[in-house]
């Protein structure tokens, strides 16, 4: 006997409302289409099927961007945990058969992240878990971003200014910025910085496209402030490397100042310069191995208590330096 038309939409509406949902966390109907490993039509039609179903429009189109309507956005806070749900169903239970002390570990990290915040947290992890395989990603933001969404890591620890919707995100720490200057710098005998103390001087950068470098650089444009670049270099220890050389004067992330460094003075910036926070990034809807949530409780304790589907604000952050609180909410 045929299958009723209506009841074929409803044994469909599973994969109507992935492809929904995976075009509202891509912003992008292609990419959607890349994800699913399916045709751009094909996605197309699933949700102008579900858009038919429902008599409501998901999506105002502009170009190859879009963006969910009032309707859209409904929807998908109900639907999206559905999907996740019923996808994570055979990664739940496979997980949850094997022990906590076996398997594998994938961490991508920033510069940052990498040298300064993780070393701790693998420690102890390592110690407490020695026959896990950890394996660290060592990785530029764009790259954090690919790895998290093609599954190539458990999750990212790290600094984001734009946070892709189809990935979560938690803060973790928050750290202030700094200026770092030679010992015979004149910056270097003054109590209080200035912004126009900022201006014109030399300074040492790493790639521009660094997270704390853009959200500087943000704020000098913000302020009308003019700088100069003498130099440009591979990270941020290299920075503080030719900061102590003479080279020119920087501003870094006090988690790169955590340990002395010989020939460069600290100097506190003006609170205009906001603080960063670093987090934890997962794509949604990927199950958290066991390993991975000991891993990230371990950072945080309190990491799954609040509501998992609540996405805290990655970039800057004006609350007091260290940890902060689960209700508030960089790679690099």
């Amino acid at each position: 006997m045929p299958v009723p038309l209506d009841q074929t939409y409803r044994q469909d509406r599973l994969r109507q409302l992935r492809a929904f949902c995976f075009a509202a966390e891509a912003g992008s109907i292609s990419r959607a289409a890349e994800r699913l490993g399916v045709t751009q039509p094909s996605v197309s039609l699933q949700i102008q099927a579900l858009e038919r179903e429902l008599g409501i429009t998901l999506f105002e189109r502009r170009g190859p961007r879009i963006r969910l309507t009032p309707d859209g956005e409904e929807l998908y806070a109900e639907g999206h945990k559905l999907v996740e749900a019923i996808d994570g169903l055979a990664d739940r239970f496979a997980e949850g058969n094997r022990p906590l002390d076996s398997g594998r570990l994938d961490i991508g990290a920033g510069e940052s992240s990498t040298l300064y915040l993780l070393p701790p947290t693998l420690e102890r992890f390592m110690e407490h878990h020695p026959n896990v395989q950890v394996r660290l990603h060592h990785l530029s933001v764009g790259e954090l971003m690919d790895a998290l969404r093609q599954d190539q890591v458990d999750f990212a620890v790290g600094a984001i200014l734009d946070m892709p919707d189809e990935l979560r995100y938690r803060a973790i720490y928050s750290y202030g910025l700094s200026l770092i200057t030679p010992p015979d710098h004149p910056l270097a005998r003054r109590d209080v910085i200035t912004m126009r103390d900022l201006a014109v001087e030399d300074y040492i950068i790493p790639p521009q496209n660094m997270t704390t470098w853009r959200l500087i650089s943000l704020v000098f444009q913000q302020h009308a402030i003019r700088y100069r670049i003498r130099l440009e270099v591979g990270s941020w220890e290299a920075v503080k490397r030719y900061v102590s050389l003479g080279f020119g004067i920087a501003i870094v992330s006090n988690v790169c100042l955590a340990e002395d460094y010989p020939g460069i003075v600290v100097r506190s910036l003006p609170e205009i310069f906001p603080k960063r926070t670093y987090g934890a990034m997962s794509r949604r809807g990927r199950f958290l191995s066991p390993q991975a949530r000991r891993f990230l409780e371990m950072m945080r304790p309190d990491f799954f208590e609040a509501d998992p589907d609540r996405l805290d604000r990655p970039g800057p952050d004006r609350s007091g330096p260290g940890f902060i609180a689960a209700d508030g909410l960089d790679a690099v």
